[in-house]
């Protein structure tokens, strides 16, 4: 592919001696950890408010199973384990909340090595990596956390006709790293329209090749939920069947990638005609 006389002049502009690249990537990594180390020092003052509201789907799991959500309890077992329990959270939502910050500064640093329509292609990307996230997460909180924990209350066994009893006591470490994994799974397989949509627009994917391969994605969907949740029917499921679904519109998002390329491509080749003509 021949480079045009403005696509050279880009590059000329974006040129500058690696001092200069090591200079900016400094720059932004003081940004983005700057950033991140605000949004932990605000999350750790207000850890135990956190972890309080992440208690909530398990108090709706429990009026699900018909007991009493004010009843709900959490233990530790060791004198710091809610300590540092507290700083994994307020790291796991310092990150979360300095994302969108850590990206622009990433976008920043990459933006002058980009042509202009590079950028403007890649910016919507950058926006909706953290809307899919945050809308993995609202699933995970709103919806398969509490279905999670009402299946394994339902293990409960109560004291009565001579049974033993067998009550449901979480370690909040335990109970917090149930939940970072799946906020991380969901927020994370909630890319993938996006990971798609950028390999198609380079030409690394078509929708004909992800359309081909739909059930080797349903069978890799499935393994994938087995490796990233709990070991129970209920978290692979409910991360394998947003997985399918996620695939089915990244294909449709590769088809109207598709069909813009084609559109652009045949409006430049009748510039290309028309100016071909008008010099004749």
């Amino acid at each position: 592919m021949s480079l045009t006389e403005r696509d050279k002049e880009e590059i000329e502009k974006s040129s500058a001696p690696l001092i200069e690249h090591l200079i900016e990537l400094r720059k932004r990594l003081i940004w983005s950890i700057v950033g991140f180390f605000v949004a932990f020092l605000g999350c750790f003052f207000f850890a135990k408010k956190l972890f309080n509201l992440l208690v909530i789907p398990f108090k709706w799991a429990t009026q699900w199973a018909g007991l009493d959500p004010h009843k709900v309890e959490l233990i530790y077992t060791a004198p710091q384990e809610f300590f540092f329990t507290q700083i994994k959270l307020a790291m796991f939502g310092g990150m979360v909340i300095a994302f969108p910050l850590i990206a622009t500064q990433i976008y920043k640093f990459i933006a002058p090595g980009l042509y202009k329509n590079e950028r403007a292609a890649f910016l919507p990307f950058l926006i909706a990596s953290p809307i899919l996230f945050l809308m993995g997460a609202g699933l995970v909180y709103f919806f398969f956390t509490p279905m999670v924990m009402w299946f394994f209350l339902a293990m409960q066994q109560t004291g009565s006709d001579g049974n033993v009893q067998i009550s449901l006591l979480p370690k909040v470490s335990e109970y917090l790293s149930l939940i970072m994994t799946l906020i991380f799974s969901f927020g994370l397989v909630f890319q993938l329209p996006v990971v798609t949509s950028l390999m198609a627009r380079v030409g690394l994917l078509s929708s004909q090749a992800l359309a081909g391969k739909r059930k080797w994605a349903i069978v890799l969907a499935f393994v994938v939920a087995a490796v990233l949740t709990p070991p129970d029917p209920m978290s692979q499921i409910g991360l394998a069947v947003p997985t399918i679904l996620l695939y089915e519109v990244s294909i449709w998002a590769a088809r109207m990638i598709e069909r813009d390329r084609a559109r652009q491509q045949a409006a430049r080749e009748k510039e290309d005609n028309g100016s071909s003509a008008s010099s004749t």
